[in-house]
């Protein structure tokens, strides 16, 4: 089982506590019903909750939910799925093991190393257990970044989904510009959010080089564009953004957070 390494300064490691964080960042707003995919930030709570709660405030029911974040400690393999069962404090979450099996594997690499460190995927759980009943999960942690090989990530998920009889959501979880002024965060931000409302991945991808943007999960979000334009999305909207500034009242070095569903 793996258990929640990362809570203490990220979310409340009591239950009700947690749920009563939870709570106040998820807003009265309509699902999207045919949402196939999102990008959610995974900072600190108090920093990213309120994008965060834009997001999984709209997120319709899945059977399973592809969760790809980036690896920011690169121990383990380079894309990496998880098959162990997962533990926050608001209890266990179960990996769809059918799923899992349908992969073709090509890219794709059974490991549980670079899962168990890594933030970027575990603190989506806490927001899906309040927000949602009887779902499971397919973690992909990535160290590989690079255009192709999220191209082949997605590829992957969308041979699995589409073996697949159960309702599945691709959630992206990154963070945008990290440690700049928030205007700056904003310049740079914006041009890569853009690329992502049109699905153009190598758009992002040329973007990103040339603005230098610290997008820490960009290869999260191509896999997830690709696989979800793949099964059908065809619209795109920005759901909200916002950078840890407005949580701390200091512009001076902030990290940028946005809040993105594909349909």
């Amino acid at each position: 089982m793996r258990r929640s390494p990362t809570a203490i300064g990220f979310y409340q490691g009591n239950p009700d506590d947690l749920k009563k964080s939870i709570k106040q960042y998820i807003p009265d707003i309509p699902k999207h019903e045919n949402a196939l995919g999102v990008v959610v930030p995974h900072a600190g709570y108090i920093y990213s909750g309120r994008t965060a709660g834009c997001v999984y405030a709209a997120l319709p029911h899945a059977d399973t939910y592809v969760i790809l974040g980036p690896n920011h400690t690169g121990m383990g393999s380079q894309v990496a799925v998880s098959t162990d069962v997962w533990n926050t404090p608001l209890g266990d979450v179960h990996v769809d093991q059918d799923f899992v099996s349908m992969l073709p594997g090509n890219v794709i690499d059974y490991d549980e190393i670079a899962h168990q460190r890594e933030h970027s995927i575990e603190v989506q759980l806490p927001f899906l257990q309040y927000t949602q009943k009887d779902f499971k999960i397919v973690p992909i942690c990535i160290s590989n970044q690079y255009e192709e090989t999220a191209l082949g990530i997605g590829e992957e998920i969308v041979e699995a989904a589409q073996k697949s009889s159960k309702r599945v959501i691709i959630i992206a979880s990154s963070d945008f510009t990290h440690y700049q002024p928030a205007d700056i965060a904003h310049k740079k931000d914006t041009p890569v959010i853009n690329a992502i409302l049109d699905f153009d991945i190598h758009k992002m991808y040329s973007i990103l080089y040339e603005l230098n943007a610290t997008v820490c999960g960009y290869g999260a979000i191509a896999a997830m564009l690709y696989a979800a334009k793949k099964l059908g999305a065809s619209t795109s909207e920005l759901l909200d953004y916002s950078t840890s500034g407005d949580a701390t009242g200091d512009n001076s070095s902030v990290v940028g957070y946005a809040g993105i569903i594909v349909e």
